[in-house]
């Protein structure tokens, strides 16, 4: 096949011949159909494996070949990719939001939304003899239903439960279901997340049934933090403090909270007294662990879920799309 001139361009440009192309297309079968190697395709046709290179990334340039990537719809990996390089992550899952309904209904269809795709990352992720650790969220309650396979593990309870609500309702049922899923065992902690001051806190931490939870912390080996705003409704433990507190530590600049641990718009703590009273991991210890995966939806969350990754504890997240579009801006 002799080249062609173009004279327009003064460029010599290759048109491929009617034998090329079916060489080319049948490559491209071995190549991407029947994973045959370059070096098996090169000594199939008799040529380089320099050549069966160069005819594939040819057969791409010029449209011969074209390589699709389908996803469900609700996932969107540009987001997810660019949260990965961005904040060097290991795991980086972005869904897209649902429209917003009437009556508030879109927040509690993107947390919906949020816990199936995180069901499913732990499905995937999890192994069997791993630590689980769970802290309390409305995120961990959508995500535990979602939940239907799991490599046997065990799972830890991580944080008490909000103060306003009973007990034993969500947060230890999330514990109990998951290893339930999980055939493993579970460790819920039957206390509430923050104590009206540091004693009662220490107290408590020494019950036994509290300190055989707490005593699998340094064991975890992947945990499920979700992040609260520091506003109302968006964090349990700012509802649970009085007016003149929630305003005294925005003063100090608190606009994130992760296992009621308050932080600053850098992923400082803020107010190491308010982590005196809280019954849950310390940060330090979370540090410890392999796998820490964020959960974080909606945009009031935003600025949260942006302090929490400058913590450096975090080596995967799932959010969704207007969550990413705020980090990566």
């Amino acid at each position: 096949m002799r080249p062609r001139q173009n004279a327009r361009a003064g460029v010599r440009t290759h048109r491929p011949g009617p034998e090329e192309l079916v060489q080319t297309a049948a490559m491209a079968r071995l190549f991407y159909l029947e994973n045959k190697s370059k070096i098996e395709i090169a000594e199939e046709f008799g040529i380089s494996r320099f050549k069966v290179a160069r005819m594939l990334e040819n057969a791409i340039r010029d449209g011969l070949i074209r390589l699709e990537i389908h996803l469900p719809a609700e996932l969107d990996a540009d987001l997810s990719d660019a949260l990965r390089t961005r904040f060097d992550l290991t795991h980086a899952i972005v869904f897209t939001s649902p429209a917003q309904g009437p009556g508030g209904e879109g927040p509690a269809l993107v947390t919906r939304r949020l816990g199936a795709v995180a069901a499913d990352l732990l499905t995937e992720i999890v192994t069997e003899g791993d630590v689980l650790g769970l802290v309390w969220g409305p995120e961990i309650e959508a995500m535990c239903p979602e939940l239907t396979a799991l490599a046997r593990c065990t799972v830890v309870q991580l944080s008490g439960v909000a103060p306003l609500r009973p007990i034993d309702v969500n947060a230890v049922e999330a514990v109990r279901r998951t290893a339930f899923v999980a055939r493993g065992i579970a460790y819920p902690i039957y206390a509430p997340l923050l104590l009206p001051d540091g004693a009662a806190a220490r107290m408590l931490r020494q019950q036994p049934g509290i300190a055989e939870a707490i005593g699998q912390f340094n064991r975890v080996t992947k945990a499920v933090i979700t992040v609260g705003a520091w506003g109302p409704g968006l964090s349990t433990v700012y509802d649970a403090l009085s007016e003149r507190e929630r305003q005294g530590y925005r003063r100090q600049g608190g606009c994130a909270e992760i296992a009621g641990h308050l932080l600053d718009a850098e992923g400082r703590i803020v107010a190491p007294q308010l982590s005196e009273r809280i019954i849950a991991v310390g940060l330090e210890e979370l540090r410890q662990v392999p796998d820490v995966i964020l959960l974080a939806d909606g945009g009031k969350r935003a600025a949260a879920t942006s302090a929490a990754l400058k913590t450096g504890l975090f080596n995967g997240i799932v959010t969704d799309a207007s969550v990413a579009e705020y980090l990566l801006a």
